[in-house]
């Protein structure tokens, strides 16, 4: 079983984090599945309530290698989160953050993660978020090893027309603290949307 592991998870994970996660894996008595696309997640765990192992934890397919990693250690810390809590903790609450971050420093290594990666990671965990995607600086050091890079809201100019991957159509405007204000061309509606959000650029509405 551990052969058929690795095998699997050569094709997703950082070479020097195959052994380790295929290990890691059988420890815990997990089923991992690797899914399509999903917009509104990266990957999930669902536990089998009065279980210790048997749980599940879906990983998007088309994560790059380091993303995948960092998804699949977010989703064991809930497992072993759950083991210890079961639902009288907050999802991601202390208990989940000093789980994640002890599980995350066994990959924490140049040996595992580019340099970019490395720093940017080690000082997310000093306080992580309920996902990656919040913190601009990961996510920025992430998105370099995409194999289909695209355009991300911050790489347009001001008052440039986009549209989201839900349809809707907006006017960039200016940053405010971390995201950029943002007018919805049918509501008129403001919204702050991220710096990292992927856009497609309509025009430079002038």
């Amino acid at each position: 079983m551990r052969e058929r592991y690795i095998e699997v998870l050569s094709r997703y994970l950082p070479e020097a984090a195959v052994h380790s996660m295929a290990d890691c894996i059988i420890e815990y008595g997990f089923h991992l599945k690797i899914t399509r696309e999903r917009s509104s997640k990266l990957g999930d765990f669902r536990p089998e309530p009065g279980r210790s192992r048997g749980h599940h934890i879906t990983i998007n397919y088309n994560l790059n290698a380091f993303s995948f990693l960092i998804t699949l250690v977010h989703e064991i810390a809930h497992l072993v989160t759950w083991n210890e809590h079961g639902i009288r903790v907050k999802p991601h609450g202390k208990e989940w953050k000093q789980n994640f971050a002890r599980l995350m420093k066994r990959y924490l290594n140049a040996s595992i993660f580019p340099e970019p990666v490395l720093l940017a990671l080690s000082h997310y965990l000093k306080n992580p978020a309920s996902s990656s995607c919040n913190d601009t600086q990961l996510m920025r050091s992430l998105r370099q090893f995409d194999e289909d890079p695209v355009l991300h809201l911050e790489d347009l100019p001001e008052a440039s027309l986009f549209k989201l991957k839900s349809g809707r159509v907006f006017k960039k405007g200016p940053r405010q603290r971390k995201n950029f204000r943002c007018e919805e061309l049918q509501s008129k509606r403001i919204y702050l949307v991220h710096p990292l959000a992927e856009v497609e650029w309509m025009a430079d509405a002038g």
